[in-house]
């Protein structure tokens, strides 16, 4: 994956004004965007989904154009293909996890049918042992279940590229660690490219092919990356 991205974005709410102005490129498989929280990490991500629309700049992927102020390119979403996995899941409370994969599929915002089926949603399913519970909903499931199905509906319509934001934040300590080896296992086997926000130096560690600091909105490449020192709000050295 080929990713270059040069943005920026004034936020105001109420007094207090906020300002994205990031700039990064890679090629790697592994992208993590490390940083404490209101760095600007998801409004980053939302920008490079298609979900926050920045004052100037430019997105590409893969030599794809999806985003140009200047060229008057602002590509949908769903003509994207990435997938996005929300911190919090984001699943619909009130479809089964059948359909909540199946929305990863639709076109507008009609819900998929209770028993909704088509060859993709029945490899995730298996893919991520879900089927004994498909028809269960959310409230239902654990937390390992529900990052499933979010991840599920995230990958069924085969995106270019994976953005997972702070994946793990929702998971108890005591799932973390092992959603993580998931997590990895899958990746590697699937191949997608990702880029994964996260202010937890252990998704760093384990996820870090390329990591980037962020920090009051502004990216900084990180050349040595000390885990032993890092925390919220920590130091590195960086280029």
């Amino acid at each position: 994956m080929q990713i270059q991205v040069d943005i920026r974005k004034t936020l105001r709410s109420g007094s207090r004004t906020f300002t994205l102005d990031a700039q990064f490129a890679s090629d790697s498989q592994r992208i993590v965007i490390y940083g404490p929280s209101g760095a600007g990490k998801s409004q980053l991500m939302k920008a490079v989904a298609g979900l926050m629309t920045p004052d100037a700049g430019r997105i590409a992927l893969d030599g794809r154009c999806l985003f140009d102020r200047e060229g008057g390119v602002d590509l949908a979403p769903q003509r994207r293909q990435v997938g996005y996995l929300f911190q919090d899941y984001a699943l619909f409370p009130h479809l089964n996890v059948r359909q909540n994969i199946a929305f990863g599929l639709a076109r507008g915002w009609f819900n998929p049918r209770a028993r909704a089926d088509s060859a993709a949603v029945r490899y995730w399913l298996q893919a991520f042992e879900l089927e004994h519970v498909a028809h269960q909903f959310p409230h239902e499931l654990s937390g390992g279940q529900r990052q499933r199905v979010a991840l599920a509906r995230a990958l069924v319509a085969d995106p270019q590229a994976l953005l997972l934001d702070e994946p793990f934040a929702a998971l108890d300590p005591s799932l973390r660690a092992r959603m993580r080896s998931e997590l990895d296992a899958l990746q590697r086997r699937l191949a997608i490219p990702m880029i994964l926000i996260t202010h937890d130096p252990d998704d760093a560690r384990a996820f870090g092919e390329h990591i980037l600091r962020m920090e009051d909105g502004r990216i900084t490449p990180v050349r040595t990356f000390d885990f032993s020192e890092m925390n919220d709000g920590t130091r590195q050295t960086a280029s």
